[in-house]
C-alpha cells in the first residue's frame, strides 16, 4: 500500500512540476512574461488545489480514500496531457487549473491511509517514504521533460508524460485495499462520532504548535517552490545551459537530494522524537539554518558545476521538514480528522509556498529586469534567504508547545 501510494505521488509531481522544466520554451512560444510563468507554475494551480483540498479531505474522512485517489489521479493526468494542446496563455492556465483540481484529491486521503497502517512511532518514516515521491517525480519530470522538450517540443512532452498516469490509476484501483480506520491505534472508528469541519478547524487553530508548524511549512515551501520553479530559468539565463542538460543535472541534484532529505527528516524525527517530541520540529529548524551557505553559493558562484552541487546540498536540508510536520499534525487530532488536518496544513503550505513563491519571484524579476537584465532573477531569488531564516525560527518556536498539545489530542 505504501509503495502504491508513493507511485501516485510520483505521478502527482511529474504532472505538477513538468511545466517548470518547460517554461523557457513555453515563454518563447507563447510570448509570456515571468509573472505569467509564475502564475502558471504556482498561483493558478495552487488556488484550486488548496481550496478544493478541504472538501475532498472531508469526504476522505467519511468515504473510500482509494476511490477518491483513483478519480483524482485520472483527472490530473488527463489535464496534463490536454495542456499540450494549449495555443495561448489562457488555455494553458485553464488546463493547469484542471491539474490543480485533480491533485486536490491526492495527498490528504493518502496521508490518512498511511496513518491507519503505521503507529505514531513509525509514522514520520512512513510518511517520508511516501513523500519521497515528490522528488522521484521531479527527477523523472526534469529528466524526461528536458530531453523531450529539446527533441520534440514542450507540447509533446506534456502529452507523453500525462497519459501513463491514467493507466496507473486503473492499476491502483484494482490492487490497493481500503484500510480499516484506526487500525494502527487499535481504535474502532465506527465508535467515534464524525466531527464537523468547523470542529476540526477550531481544534487546529487552538493548538499553538500547529499554527507555528503551518506557517513555518508555508515559508519553507515558499522558498522550495519559488527557488525551485525558477532554477531552470536561472541556469539558462545566467549559465547558458540547454534544457536537456538542465533536465539531466536537476533530476540528479534536486531529485536525489530532495528524496534523501525527505526520508532523512522522517527517520531522524522518529529516532529522536520518541525521546522528546520537540525534536520533530527542531531538526527542520537546524537543517534550514545549515542550508544558508549552500543558497549563497547557488546564487553567486560563477561555476555552473559548483552551482549544481550547491543545489543538491540545499535540497537535502530544505526538505527535512515535510514528513515530521505531517506526522505532528496527525498527532494533534483524532483518527477521523487526519485527512482534514493534512488538507488544512497543505492549504497554508501551498497557498504561501506554491501559490505565492513562483509568482513573487517572477514579479520581482520583471520589476528589476530594466535595471539588471538577466541578473534580475539572481537578485530576486536572493530574497528567499529572509523567508528561510524566518521558517527556522517558527519551527523552533512551535517545538516549545508540541508536547503539551499532543497530550491534549482527542481520540
Amino acid at each position: 500500500m505504501l509503495f502504491a501510494l508513493t507511485g501516485v505521488y510520483i505521478f502527482n509531481f511529474i504532472d505538477r512540476q513538468i511545466l517548470v522544466i518547460l517554461q523557457e520554451s513555453i515563454k518563447s512560444d507563447l510570448n509570456l512574461s515571468d509573472t505569467q510563468l509564475g502564475l502558471l507554475t504556482g498561483f493558478a494551480f495552487a488556488l484550486f488545489y488548496v481550496t478544493l483540498g478541504l472538501p475532498v479531505a472531508r469526504l476522505a474522512d467519511k468515504r473510500s480514500r482509494r476511490n477518491i485517489i483513483t478519480v483524482a489521479l485520472t483527472i490530473w493526468s488527463a489535464m496534463t496531457a490536454i495542456s499540450g494542446l494549449a495555443s495561448n496563455f489562457w488555455q494553458l492556465l485553464l488546463a493547469r487549473i484542471g491539474v490543480g483540481i485533480g491533485e486536490a484529491g491526492g495527498s490528504p486521503p493518502a496521508h490518512s491511509m498511511i496513518s491507519d497502517y503505521y503507529p505514531k512511532e513509525k509514522r514520520a518514516t512512513a510518511l517520508s517514504i511516501y513523500s519521497m515521491g515528490i522528488y522521484i517525480g521531479i527527477l523523472l519530470g526534469y529528466l524526461l521533460g528536458g530531453w523531450l522538450d529539446e527533441f520534440f517540443g514542450w507540447r509533446k512532452a506534456l502529452m507523453v508524460l500525462g497519459i501513463p498516469g491514467i493507466v496507473y490509476a486503473i492499476l491502483f484501483y484494482f490492487t490497493v485495499q481500503e484500510p480499516q480506520r484506526g487500525h494502527s491505534d487499535n481504535i474502532a472508528a465506527h465508535d467515534i462520532e464524525m466531527p464537523s469541519l468547523m470542529d476540526v478547524i477550531k481544534l487546529l487553530i487552538s493548538r499553538k504548535s500547529f499554527i507555528y508548524i503551518a506557517i513555518a511549512c508555508g515559508l519553507n515551501s515558499f522558498v522550495l517552490y519559488g527557488v525551485g520553479n525558477w532554477t531552470p530559468s536561472f541556469l539558462v539565463r545566467l549559465h547558458g545551459m540547454e534544457s536537456g542538460e538542465i533536465g539531466t543535472w536537476l533530476s540528479l541534484t534536486i531529485g536525489v537530494g530532495g528524496a534523501l532529505g525527505i526520508w532523512l527528516g522522517g527517520y531522524l524525527g522518529d529516532r529522536f522524537g520518541q525521546v522528546e517530541p520537540k525534536w520533530y520540529l527542531i531538526i527542520p529548524a537546524i537543517a534550514i539554518l545549515i542550508s544558508t551557505p549552500f543558497t549563497l553559493i547557488f546564487l553567486f558562484s560563477s561555476s555552473k558545476y559548483v552551482v549544481l552541487g550547491s543545489i543538491a546540498g540545499y535540497k537535502i536540508l530544505w526538505t527535512l521538514y515535510l514528513a515530521p510536520s505531517i506526522a505532528m499534525a496527525h498527532s494533534l487530532v483524532g483518527i477521523r480528522m487526519r485527512a482534514l488536518a493534512s488538507a488544512v496544513l497543505f492549504l497554508v503550505l501551498n497557498l504561501i509556498g506554491l501559490g505565492l513563491g513562483p509568482v513573487f519571484f517572477g514579479f520581482v524579476s520583471d520589476y528589476l529586469n530594466p535595471q539588471y537584465g538577466a541578473e534580475a532573477l539572481r537578485w530576486s531569488l536572493s530574497l528567499s534567504l529572509i523567508a528561510s531564516l524566518l521558517a527556522a525560527y517558527l519551527f523552533w518556536k512551535g517545538s516549545r508547545y508540541l508536547k503539551e498539545d499532543i497530550e491534549r489530542a482527542p481520540v
